[in-house]
């Protein structure tokens, strides 16, 4: 995920700005290349075509992780998801939780006078609507229809939404339009029309099992296979829904005080057997890699910003942001003091709205111990981006939830086998250039050591001997 770049140059500082709503919109595995706005030649997405033509499409948009819980973990927290203890994708019953003493934007918005709501996938605690762990509302959310990880047993008549702490049990309808549902009601019912909103839609779409309405697979008759026409149709239902929910927000004349944003949590789905048929049908366009890689296919996402009156329409921006920067950029415009416990990762970009440069004082990485093809750490700096393994050895299932014995290890292993890439001329990472370019490889590696060592420092203990850690 990321937010504006290069905008209407009217506003002159973050004081003369309004003070926004901000609805956030995150899809589960949709790929760079499966929207129509982002070149997919066969999927249609009107809606958020068109919401990218009333705002800004961003091309070098980055999920903080390469799979669903980390992700959400630094988008929430503005954190790479590693210092929290959010290591991989979270099981049920699995100790890992997004624990009290993270900060999240929905906790600052709330303190600001925000009305706060989460809608679909939740997936920050294994132990979900249980007192044990933290729940949304924990983290700033006054009101939540939520999951712990997918809508079960399919997108379709889900049984597994709990809203404010009470099971909601079967429901009939499409996961997506029933998320849309939920956020359109509490628009239109919040208490205080006059209070600014903070609105955190988490849709499970295009994530497996797919489940999609008959009259959209019928949509694509040329699919070479049935799971190919669902997953197209999936995609489409998603952006009806998205749809929706800006029409909801603009028949409330909130586009001018409205900052949307949509992106995805990470890449297309890697691991695509289920139920022993093989599909994955998400495209992660010209990018190499998907889900689970720190690879470009699996941490590039596709990102959209729409702010009515303030966000010039039709605009392009190939300036690399990432997820962790929406909340120190919403920190600058709702003029919040940033966090002071914790370190922060991301920027705020709230310059780039009178087309200044981002200052970004540290580059964009990323961590995930079970990385496809036994790389497990990546940093972008400008044009260049440098990725790396841990030399823990790849005896760890790929994208697996976290088990005894892999933070102990995480704690005393280092980084090795390095590869640069030009990626602002390479997005493909198909031309290793360390030989050629070696004080740039030098410097980057030195770099990526270090931050390395800094977060796995930081990161607590869940399992220690196989027990639960009390840290």
């Amino acid at each position: 995920m990321a937010l504006f770049i290069s905008l209407a140059g009217h506003r002159s500082s973050a004081a003369d700005q309004k003070t926004p709503n901000v609805l956030v919109i995150l899809c589960d595995d949709l790929g760079y290349g499966d929207l129509g706005c982002f070149g997919h030649p066969t999927i249609q997405t009107p809606h958020l075509d068109q919401l990218a033509e009333e705002g800004m499409r961003l091309t070098s948009c980055y999920s903080a992780s390469p799979l669903c819980s980390p992700a959400r973990a630094g988008l929430m927290t503005g954190r790479i998801p590693t210092r929290s203890g959010i290591y991989s994708w979270i099981a049920p019953k699995n100790p890992m939780y997004l624990k009290r003493d993270e900060t999240t934007i929905a906790t600052l918005l709330k303190q600001s006078g925000y009305e706060t709501c989460h809608v679909g996938k939740w997936h920050l605690n294994g132990l979900f609507n249980n007192p044990a762990q933290t729940q949304p509302n924990d983290h700033g959310f006054d009101h939540w229809f939520s999951t712990q990880n997918n809508a079960g047993p399919s997108h379709q008549d889900p049984n597994n939404f709990v809203r404010n702490g009470e099971p909601v049990g079967e429901q009939s309808g499409f996961s997506c339009q029933l998320v849309a549902d939920e956020a359109i009601r509490w628009l239109d019912d919040r208490g205080d029309a006059a209070s600014p909103f903070f609105m955190f839609v988490c849709f499970h779409e295009p994530h497996e099992p797919i489940a999609s309405p008959e009259e959209l697979v019928q949509k694509y008759p040329d699919a070479e296979k049935r799971g190919e026409a669902l997953y197209y149709a999936n995609v489409s239902n998603m952006d009806k829904a998205v749809g929706r929910i800006v029409e909801a927000v603009d028949k409330q004349n909130l586009g001018e005080e409205t900052l949307i944003v949509f992106t995805s949590d990470n890449g297309p789905e890697t691991l695509n057997r289920y139920r022993n048929a093989w599909r994955s049908h998400g495209s992660p366009g010209p990018l190499r890699g998907m889900k689970l890689h720190v690879y470009e296919g699996g941490i590039r996402v596709p990102g959209i910003v729409r702010w009515t009156g303030t966000i010039s329409p039709g605009q392009v921006s190939d300036v690399p942001v990432g997820s962790v920067d929406l909340l120190p950029t919403v920190c600058e415009l709702v003029d919040i003091e940033l966090p002071s416990t914790k370190t922060l990762d991301g920027t705020s970009l709230v310059k780039l709205w009178n087309g200044s440069e981002i200052e970004r004082e540290e580059p964009l990485f990323w961590h995930y111990y079970g990385g496809t093809g036994n790389r497990q750490f990546a940093l972008r700096d400008g044009d260049w981006k440098i990725v790396a393994q841990w030399n823990g050895g790849a005896d760890f299932p790929t994208g697996g939830s976290l088990r005894p014995g892999v933070v102990p290890q995480l704690k005393s292993s280092t980084l090795e086998e390095f590869e640069l890439y030009h990626i602002s001329e390479d997005i493909g990472e198909e031309h290793e250039v360390s030989a050629s370019h070696p004080e740039v490889f030098a410097r980057l590696t030195k770099l990526a050591k270090e931050k390395y060592s800094e977060i796995i420092e930081e990161g607590p203990y869940w399992y220690e001997d196989g027990r639960e850690s009390k840290n």
